[in-house]
């Protein structure tokens, strides 16, 4: 963080496909190694993979899954006295769209499947149902916030 100019966040356009900036950040993150045609052809093949299986609108269910994983509390550590206490706190919305990103591209990722298209089109109806990884995630990152809600007082 710099001392004397503010940071300017930057703005993300749209896709191309969907006109969505929510699918825009997910192509940018599940990107490697400047790869965007890669990231792209999976996170729309694998919306094509929803669309054929279900018969429904891909980016609703998309939104969907993007809305069940997105957390609202996180614990983050605050050192007081010489000890550590895992302080819960309120998630920023920007934080909280990036950390369901991450959730779901990482529990895609370590699905067992056949192509990764196939992988993320599964993560993403699981999540949109309220089952699988990347829901137990955000689930494990709220029983912790609501174990340590005794420290609550030490937040900044």
């Amino acid at each position: 963080m710099p001392r004397r100019k503010l940071v300017s966040k930057r703005r993300t356009t749209p896709d191309l496909k969907y006109g969505n900036k929510q699918v825009a950040k997910f192509i940018n993150s599940l990107m490697s190694k400047g790869k965007k045609s890669v990231a792209e052809s999976i996170l729309y093949g694998a919306l094509d993979i929803i669309h054929q299986k279900t018969n429904d609108d891909p980016l609703q269910l998309f939104r969907q899954a993007l809305n069940n994983v997105k957390p609202l509390l996180e614990v983050k550590s605050r050192r007081v006295g010489g000890s550590t206490y895992q302080v819960p706190v309120d998630v920023r919305p920007d934080r909280r769209l990036s950390l369901a990103i991450r959730w779901l591209i990482t529990q895609a990722k370590q699905r067992s499947g056949k192509s990764m298209k196939e992988k993320m089109a599964a993560e993403l109806l699981d999540a949109s149902a309220g089952r699988g990884g990347s829901i137990k995630k955000k689930e494990d990152t709220h029983k912790m916030a609501e174990a340590n809600r005794a420290f609550a007082h030490y937040r900044w």
